[in-house]
């Protein structure tokens, strides 16, 4: 007997908790990394973030009288990524502050995971950098010489627009070990991170290496320095976990390759440009905002169908 039934007809066994907590694991050598480059206060950040995030989304779903998807594991990673894109010494009540906006403001009042116009980590530090400025304006690390006492220095980035110090050498930008956001210094970790996404499938490359390829060649055709932007700054904790989001990025190949272009070019244009030493949060919420566009435009036809002759 043939049972006919609505699509879709191939269906496997991933579901958004498995490929959360692809997402969690891939970001524990980044966990792990903050310890050695910010001592205890980087992980305390990750741990605190998340069980934030995920208290928050619990008590929204309940106050809006909706089926709980905290056991989901998604606002978990929304707040490992909003902690991994604040410096080590951020205060407790900001961080607060950035999952709040990031799970009740961004994803619950929109309709949940899958409604959310922008990535709620992206447009969390967004908010905080504009609204906080003064506070997020100081990065630490780990002095190694006086003990695990948090010092003040500048990112590469900063270092960069200013000319005032030496740039780290290139095993310090490989190792994490400067001044920056606790997810995004170790550039050896996130590659780890990154590549476990694209072995399991979870990700692929088109996204990620569209934008990092884009924004190096951006900074190189502008005589900066390519290597020092490729290692420096949130690029490739963005590329492999922020223009990636399954909810707010391109699902089609082509626009996957189009929202990786603008994202590298905005952010070259504002890192090389502006007065901000970092773009990439301003470029992947710009994107975003485009990636409905994106999607219709880069829609494949149907089997047997025609495209519509425009009007």
């Amino acid at each position: 007997m043939l049972h006919v039934s609505a699509s879709p007809h191939l269906r496997d066994r991933v579901t958004t908790r498995s490929i959360m907590l692809h997402v969690i694991i891939a970001l524990v050598p980044v966990i792990i990394a903050s310890f050695f480059i910010f001592g205890l206060a980087g992980p305390m950040l990750f741990v605190f973030s998340a069980a934030i995030s995920a208290g928050f989304e619990a008590l929204s779903r309940m106050i809006m009288k909706r089926e709980q998807t905290v056991g989901d594991l998604s606002a978990i990673v929304t707040g490992l990524l909003v902690a991994a894109s604040l410096p080590a010494n951020t205060p407790l009540w900001i961080l607060i502050v950035g999952d709040f906006i990031a799970i009740v403001v961004v994803k619950q009042m929109f309709g949940g995971l899958g409604d959310n116009f922008a990535n709620p980590a992206v447009t969390a530090r967004i908010v905080l950098a504009v609204s906080f400025a003064g506070q997020l304006a100081s990065y630490s690390v780990a002095d190694k010489l006086l003990g695990i006492d948090l010092v003040t220095r500048a990112t590469p980035l900063m270092i960069a627009k200013e000319g005032s110090q030496a740039i780290p050498s290139f095993m310090d930008l490989l190792l994490g070990n400067h001044a920056g956001c606790i997810g995004e210094t170790s550039i050896a970790a996130l590659l780890a991170g990154g590549l476990f996404l694209l072995l399991t499938g979870i990700i692929d490359l088109w996204a990620p290496l569209t934008f990092i390829g884009t924004t190096v060649l951006f900074t190189w055709a502008t005589g900066a320095d390519p290597v020092l932007h490729l290692m420096s700054g949130a690029l490739i904790l963005a590329a492999f976990f922020m223009v990636t989001d399954y909810v707010t990025s391109p699902t089609t190949i082509p626009g996957k390759i189009i929202f990786g272009v603008g994202a590298g070019l905005i952010t070259g244009l504002l890192r090389i440009y502006s007065a901000m030493p970092e773009g990439v949060s301003f470029a992947i919420l710009f994107m975003n905002i485009l990636t409905p566009h994106i999607e219709r435009w880069t829609a494949p036809t149907a089997l047997g169908g025609v495209k519509h002759a425009k009007k």
